[in-house]
């Protein structure tokens, strides 16, 4: 482990005014997106979708790095050029994807449990040879009747830690996600409840493990009502709520937070994290690590006319990249939406 690199690394990927594109989907979940718009889930559609976001011009600009998936960090441009190398030579980190999805929890019926810590030291061996600077774990939290169990947060937790010091090992630096999901009725109340539980018993167990928290970041969920929830949460409701939770329970020296956007709209996860760095005040940076919410409209431009539309869906893509790039600022504005080119 080189404490310096991972310093290093993690300062960058939570740069100002920058944050982090998710383009790690499995090939799964990339065929429901791909079905939504009518696009066949091919290995070459999918190498094409991945080249329109790693060549998207003034990506640099705003985003800091790209999770990538194990099948895209092995795959090359039209011209033959890694797309990792690609990245690293626009000053974009390439980051992958390396827990193995989700396993029912044992006694714990509508729990899980994160898979992927078997060959994991060989995986992130490889992976650093494509040029990997980080990593990301997630795991999943139900909120619901005495739900997340004190089992599911502990079993995630020590999961995720012994994940963190393995790629730390490696000098990578790790991207720990305790998601607590958006589905269900719950109240922002229990949101909050949910996710100080989550996060407590996280650091815990990195700290267990012996992971430098200079080098490591949270990718947090929101604190919000879920999306059948009887009371929406607006934008300032999320920000106070979440920056509450994020005090109680997330150490000052950890290196930066980023959030995923977690089934909100394209506008509403900008809103809400803009609302965060309107309040300040946080001994960490506060920005973005989005998939859906900055792909969204990208991708469905890309489908109407994936030989034709390759420029007007990365412009749609760059455009989302910089409202969220201003909202990591506190600088964002709803009526900036009014230019945005799609």
């Amino acid at each position: 482990m080189n404490a310096d690199i991972l310093k290093k690394t993690a300062k960058e990927m939570v740069a100002a005014g920058k944050g982090l594109l998710a383009s790690d989907e499995s090939s799964t979940t990339c065929k429901k997106r791909f079905d939504s718009v009518g696009v066949e889930c091919t290995e070459e559609n999918r190498r094409q979708y991945r080249q329109l976001q790693v060549m998207a011009p003034d990506l640099e600009k705003y985003v800091s790095g790209i999770i990538l998936h194990d099948e895209t960090i092995r795959q090359k441009n039209d011209v033959g050029e890694n797309f990792a190398a690609v990245l690293a030579k626009r000053g974009v980190l390439p980051g992958i994807k390396v827990d193995a999805g989700l396993d029912d929890l044992a006694l714990h019926p509508g729990e899980q449990v994160t898979k992927g810590l078997d060959g994991l030291r060989e995986r992130l061996i490889e992976y650093k040879t494509f040029g990997a600077m980080f990593a990301k774990w997630r795991a999943t939290y139900v909120v619901g009747q005495n739900l997340p169990s004190k089992a599911a947060i502990h079993a995630n937790a020590h999961a995720m830690a012994r994940y963190a010091a393995y790629c730390q090992e490696q000098t990578i630096v790790p991207i720990v996600e305790p998601e607590v999901l958006i589905d269900g009725e719950h109240s922002i109340e229990q949101c909050y409840e949910a996710t100080v539980a989550a996060q407590k018993m996280l650091f815990e167990e990195l700290k267990g493990q012996d992971v430098f928290l200079e080098g490591t970041i949270l990718k947090a969920s929101m604190v919000i009502a879920g999306k059948k929830a009887a009371k929406q949460s607006t934008p300032q409701e999320v920000a106070e709520w979440t920056i509450k939770c994020l005090k109680e329970a997330v150490p000052a020296n950890l290196a930066g937070v980023v959030f995923l956007s977690g089934g909100q709209g394209d506008e509403q996860a900008t809103a809400n994290l803009d609302a965060m760095n309107k309040i300040g005040g946080t001994p960490w940076p506060l920005t973005f690590s989005y998939a859906r919410a900055i792909q969204n409209p990208a991708l469905k431009l890309w489908s109407e006319d994936t030989k034709g539309n390759v420029a007007k869906a990365q412009a749609a893509l760059i455009y989302r990249a910089q409202m969220n790039s201003l909202a990591a600022s506190g600088k964002y504005e709803s009526d900036l939406e009014t230019k945005r080119p799609y």
